[in-house]
């Protein structure tokens, strides 16, 4: 799915730390127009990406390119990451030796996420220059729960100054890749199993409606293989896995204009039951929906 990030034009990218306690959405399989960079600041992120999963830990650089479809599939509880993307306008007009030519590609020559465990001194020059962007930033409470940019809001990114915010970006995507290929190259892959790739399709489809019992026909399993399967590949449980994605759904429904009441948007995502989204919910933020949706 090609993304929007409505982007307005005085900017030349974005910056924001995505935090899982804070954060209310988990993002559909995706990929941008915008170069993407995520810098680990604690905890840890997973990631599919050409039908492997990469888990990232703290100090950890990586790239996702214009072309690479990538889908979160995980976070742990404590994890806080920053996001920046830079438009390629800007790429082009500040990366014009040799040493940065790499940055104008679209994708990466192998399958895989480029990544770094960044060293200490390069990792806190990157996380002081990210603080120091995001002064001036919107509220990290909007910040994270419009983090999706789902194709129904209308959300747009802003910041007090957007002169020096730009500035700084060019700035940090220069330092970010040359701290790229002084720190140690990351290797921690796991190549998913067909019947896996086809529950993650299936699911990112919007089938998230279906029984254990349909989805594993569906990918040509028994259950019990599946489930396991998908569990030792992807390290979570699948229902825990389709409970994130049903999420990510009451989000989008909910924050339509047209949307009057939590509760449609509960069953519109695919949640049977109020009572199985209120669980769901309470166990992923940590306090009940309507608790949070005000507070947010």
């Amino acid at each position: 799915m090609l993304a929007n990030l409505k982007l307005r034009r005085i900017y030349d990218g974005l910056l924001y730390l995505a935090e899982s306690t804070r954060n209310l959405q988990m993002l559909q399989s995706h990929h941008h127009i915008e170069l993407e960079l995520n810098l680990v600041m604690q905890g840890t992120v997973t990631y599919v990406v050409s039908g492997r999963r990469f888990t990232f830990s703290q100090r950890t650089l990586l790239w996702l390119f214009p072309q690479q479809e990538h889908q979160m599939v995980d976070r742990s509880n404590n994890a806080q990451f920053y996001v920046a993307v830079f438009k390629p306008s800007v790429i082009r007009k500040y990366c014009r030796t040799s040493p940065y030519e790499g940055l104008k590609r679209d994708n990466i020559e192998q399958d895989g996420v480029l990544s770094t465990v960044l060293k200490p001194e390069s990792f806190d020059l990157i996380r002081r220059t990210m603080d120091w962007l995001m002064l001036g930033s919107l509220d990290s409470d909007l910040l994270n729960r419009e983090a999706g940019f789902g194709p129904a809001s209308d959300f747009r990114f802003e910041h007090s100054d957007p002169d020096s915010l730009n500035a700084g970006l060019h700035f940090l995507l220069l330092l970010c890749w040359r701290s790229q290929f002084a720190g140690k190259a990351t290797r921690d892959a796991i190549s998913l199993h067909p019947v896996v790739q086809r529950a993650l399709k299936s699911l990112s489809e919007g089938h998230s409606e279906q029984t254990l019992e349909e989805l594993a026909k569906s990918c040509g399993a028994s259950k019990s293989y599946l489930s396991r399967t998908f569990h030792r590949q992807i390290g979570v449980p699948l229902n825990r896995y389709r409970n994130s994605l049903r999420l990510s759904r009451f989000f989008e429904h909910y924050q339509q204009p047209e949307q009057k009441t939590i509760t449609q948007a509960v069953y519109s995502a695919g949640f049977g039951s109020y009572a199985q989204f209120y669980k769901v919910f309470s166990q992923a933020y940590g306090r009940g929906p309507r608790d949070c949706l005000r507070a947010n």
